[in-house]
């Protein structure tokens, strides 16, 4: 048994396949803690892991950003605070762990887990392309490595990392990878299975995250299947409020449901390019309508790869619900982009994501010398930083 230390953020589609990993590694005998946001500690329980909330970082709620600049600088003051730091070395003087599972954005704490000396895991939960290349390059990357924490390094210094997705899907996956780079395929629900739903259903699902105009191209959406001789499920999350919605007989609005009750039941599914929720309606053999929130974001990319695959369909989020109607009208029909999906699914079904990250993890504890293994060449701070350990 190992004691592995997670470390991770709230950010919507990132934490399925963490917590997937977890329960994974859990479920084999070792001794997991994760450290998020205060307001993870419900959904990390509920997978049977302990949790310790930060304590020095920033607060941070993804449900009430606002306009573009605002999403843009609280992303930027989310990936680049360097206060994570100081949890991660707390939680390890407090309860010292054998390897760490941190996500990729989460670069603080992967400056920490770095000069901790201990193994050390990366978790990527978008398209390897898209981190490497969109993410690292931008913004966020620019002023991360102003602060000391340049993505690359930061990556190329783990032992591991673990791209939760699919390699025919993501562009980088054709191309020559780093040594330490492992394709897991998608983390989730063993039991998934081709939807078969008997008549036109659409599933509705944009970001937990409060993406610019989100709320409108809601509304867009709805307006076109207020038209339509179909039945709809929506989920708004915590971003926007249902009232603030007009919301036509035929779709039923929910702030949340778990979608793979949902998925099974639906014909289609509308989204934002979240590579979760893609990932996961691929899996069930679903083509996707793809309207991206956030152009600086992943969706873009995944809603390329979506349609480059024959898939689905790419609209942007300011189309008007015309085009939508049509779109949808599309992509219920019994054609090209149903039997691509269907395909697609029937790969992403053979893939089980947190058994081949777990067996990746135990790989790398085994290869480490035995003082590592065990934590005793951990690093300890110097005696002038903050001792206070989250619980």
């Amino acid at each position: 048994m190992a004691r592995i230390l997670i470390v991770t953020w709230d950010g919507g589609g990132n934490v399925p396949p963490m917590l997937g990993i977890g329960a994974e590694l859990r479920d084999r005998g070792h001794d997991v803690r994760v450290l998020g946001h205060p307001q993870q500690r419900a959904t990390v329980e509920e997978y049977g892991l302990a949790f310790a909330p930060y304590v020095h970082a920033l607060p941070w709620t993804p449900e009430r950003i606002g306009s573009g600049l605002a999403f843009l600088t609280s992303s930027l003051k989310l990936f680049t605070d360097p206060r994570p730091a100081e949890d991660v070395r707390a939680v390890l003087r407090h309860r010292p762990a054998d390897l760490l599972l941190v996500d990729c954005m989460s670069l603080a704490a992967l400056r920490a887990t770095a000069r901790s000396n201990l193994p050390t895991v990366v978790l990527v939960h978008v398209f390897h392309s898209f981190l490497t290349s969109g993410w690292a390059r931008g913004p966020i990357g620019a002023v991360a490595t102003l602060r000391g924490m340049r993505p690359g390094p930061l990556w190329t210094a783990a032992d591991r990392v673990l791209v939760a997705s699919d390699r025919e899907l993501d562009p980088t996956g054709a191309g020559p990878l780093p040594t330490n780079v492992r394709y897991t395929g998608v983390v989730q629900d063993r039991n998934i299975r081709q939807a078969a739903s008997p008549s036109p259903a659409v599933l509705v699902s944009m970001s937990t995250m409060d993406c610019p105009g989100q709320a409108g191209t809601l509304q867009a959406v709805f307006d076109a299947l207020a038209d339509l001789s179909v039945r709809a499920v929506a989920t708004t999350g915590g971003a926007v409020d249902p009232a603030a919605l007009t919301v036509p007989a035929n779709v039923d609005v929910h702030r949340y449901l778990p979608h793979d009750e949902v998925m099974p039941k639906v014909s289609l599914v509308v989204g934002h390019g979240g590579h979760s929720t893609t990932m996961r309606a691929l899996a069930h053999g679903l083509p996707l309508l793809v309207l991206p929130l956030f152009p600086k974001g992943d969706q873009p990319a995944v809603a390329a790869a979506v349609t480059n695959a024959g898939a689905g369909l790419m609209l942007p989020p300011t189309a008007p619900p015309a085009r939508i109607r049509e779109a949808i009208h599309t992509l219920l029909s019994n054609g090209p982009h149903r039997a691509a999906a269907r395909s697609i699914g029937t790969r992403l079904r053979t893939q089980d994501g947190a058994s081949a990250a777990v067996t990746e993890i135990e790989a790398v504890l085994n290869a480490r010398p035995e003082e590592l293994r065990t934590g005793r060449a951990h690093e300890e701070p110097s005696s002038g930083e903050d001792s206070s350990a989250p619980t």
